[in-house]
């Protein structure tokens, strides 16, 4: 989604073992080392560890794609939680070793194995097994493991074995029924986190391997990234893929410690709260509502009052006095007996203590009461409860002006300063400020602070066409075709097509598509989408739909 607002190619922090953009630090590179020897030369394990994320398994992708001798067979264990019988299984079956009779046999599996490396000996091949999470291994399949590298000739062994895990893996090898597999061991590494200087690189690196032409997280953000992620690279993908979401959201080019620090937040809201805070954060949460609600009423007598008030006058008293007599008792009264109006809580301090009430179901009731609808949290799923009204769920990321463009209250998930994500409705868009429904209670706030706390993640509501959701394209045919040419020459002449009556979706069509979309700064693809299809709904002004431009929910 934000790839093409920065210009790159591709997701350049995906968590996936992807060896293009392995980063070859100088502790990658000497654990690639260890592995590369490992496979040229006979005999015995090789061993490598590293904490969770740190780059093990790409490492083993880089040496399977780019370092393999060409005289090598390769067996991967990906999933050693396996009896002794299933591990010789799935080595046979890795090598493609033919078993034909007793297959659930130890000793069977065993010398087809023994069979097989004799032959592949013979013929000038290496067999190489790699095992990975080794840590996963029981004492019995590591004792056979151990078992396997007494295969061998008069000069050599005939299996290399490398075994890939997490830090508890030394501790496994290091128990004293082990200690036989344990001094067989002839290379051990382990796989630290990047340094600071390191990790500045690491992101630079991702970046112009996806196609960034210029410099996309400043220099504040990179130290940021380091001291939040401790230099581990998996999370420094998920950090650094929450940030830029959340410059996409904000349309901004440039990530800042400040989006680096709301994106770990993001990462670490994902976890449960204790259950035993609940009760507690209940109390906070009603708490919370009377405290907003207090707040829009302090906003409203602010409007209305002078800007100072005394707080031991009757009410009626100050109301009656001139102005000079309020300012003479101003001035002659004691500084305690005075009172400022209490400033409106912050957007963070009302999610925070209004947390019990921002829960996704709570944001759906106002959401289907702004359409006019009743959600029942304990039926269906929300958008299968939409759709018996004809309305389809939009649930994606996007941008500010994105909402604004589809002109529809939206569920914003928003994180607070502490790291948890909120529920709450945007109901409507004054310029600079916005209506919020937190808990069920309206506040307004910035634009900005609330483009501060969320990442573009969002649900809307919207009525297609015919009730159903559908993607328009070329070969695209029937009456949601119709109805897009009609739309489409309704809202603009410019946009109308040569055949008004088609309902095939045409090349002609496709280019009016793509004008519009232009126009109207859509993503330029020719096909007309959710977000396309909203757009123009919105441009036709429904009766019945609810939109951002007025509030939605009334006052007294």
């Amino acid at each position: 989604m934000y790839t093409s607002f920065f210009g790159l190619n591709e997701k350049p922090f995906s968590i996936t073992p992807d060896p293009r953009y392995l980063f070859m630090s100088e502790r990658h590179g000497e654990a690639l080392a260890h592995l590369v020897y490992g496979v040229t030369e006979s005999g015995g394990f090789i061993q490598l560890t590293g904490e969770v994320g740190t780059g093990k398994t790409t490492l083993v992708r880089t040496l399977l794609l780019n370092r393999m001798p060409d005289n090598a067979d390769v067996a991967v264990v990906l999933n050693p939680q396996l009896s002794v019988l299933e591990f010789l299984a799935t080595i046979c079956e890795e090598l493609h070793i033919d078993v034909p009779h007793n297959r659930g046999s130890i000793k069977a599996l065993t010398d087809a194995l023994n069979r097989h490396l004799l032959k592949a000996h013979a013929e000038g091949r290496r067999t190489i097994l790699i095992v990975d999470e080794a840590q996963n291994l029981s004492p019995a399949v590591l004792e056979q493991v151990r078992l396997l590298t007494n295969l061998e000739t008069a000069k050599q062994k005939l299996l290399q074995i490398i075994l890939i895990g997490q830090p508890e893996l030394r501790e496994l090898l290091a128990r004293n029924d082990l200690r036989q597999l344990a001094q067989r061991i002839t290379g051990r590494y382990h796989l630290e986190p990047l340094t600071a200087e390191e990790t500045a690189h690491y992101i630079e690196h991702r970046l112009k391997v996806a196609g960034a032409l210029g410099e996309v997280f400043d220099p504040g953000a990179k130290k940021e990234t380091f001291q939040l992620s401790q230099g581990v690279p998996r999370l420094i993908n998920v950090i650094c893929d929450r940030a830029l979401l959340g410059a996409y959201s904000l349309e901004s080019r440039r990530v800042d410690r400040r989006l680096i620090r709301r994106a770990a937040a993001e990462v670490r809201g994902q976890l449960e709260r204790s259950s035993w805070l609940r009760p507690v954060a209940i109390a906070a949460g009603f708490i919370g509502v009377a405290i907003i609600a207090a707040s829009i009423w302090s906003l409203t007598r602010q409007q209305e009052s002078p800007p100072v008030l005394i707080a031991d006058a009757p009410a009626e008293a100050v109301a009656a006095e001139p102005v000079d007599e309020t300012l003479e008792a101003l001035q002659t009264e004691p500084a305690a007996t005075l009172e400022l109006p209490e400033a409106q809580p912050t957007l963070n301090e009302q999610l925070q203590l209004a947390a019990e009430l921002t829960s996704t179901s709570s944001a759906l009731a106002t959401l289907f009461g702004a359409w006019g609808l009743d959600y029942n949290s304990g039926g269906r799923s929300a958008c299968l409860q939409a759709s018996d009204a004809g309305l389809a769920c939009l649930y994606q990321r996007g941008s500010w002006s994105g909402l604004r463009q589809m002109d529809r209250p939206a569920i914003l998930t928003l994180i607070d300063d502490g790291g948890e994500s909120h529920d709450i409705v945007l109901m409507a868009v004054h310029g600079n400020t916005a209506e919020l429904s937190i808990g069920g209670v309206l506040v307004t706030h910035p634009v900005e602070s609330i483009t501060d706390a969320w990442f573009g993640q969002y649900l809307l509501l919207w009525r297609p066409p015919n009730g159903q959701a559908v993607s328009l394209g070329p070969n695209s045919s029937g009456p949601d075709v119709l109805w897009l040419r009609e739309s489409l020459a309704s809202i603009d002449d410019r946009f109308a097509t040569g055949d008004p009556l088609s309902d095939v979706y045409d090349t002609e069509l496709e280019q009016v598509v793509r004008a519009f979309q232009r126009t109207h700064r859509l993503s330029v693809d020719g096909l007309a989408g959710q977000q396309t299809q909203i757009v123009i709904n919105s441009l036709l002004a429904i009766d019945g739909t609810p939109r951002l431009k007025t509030p939605l929910l009334a006052q007294d």
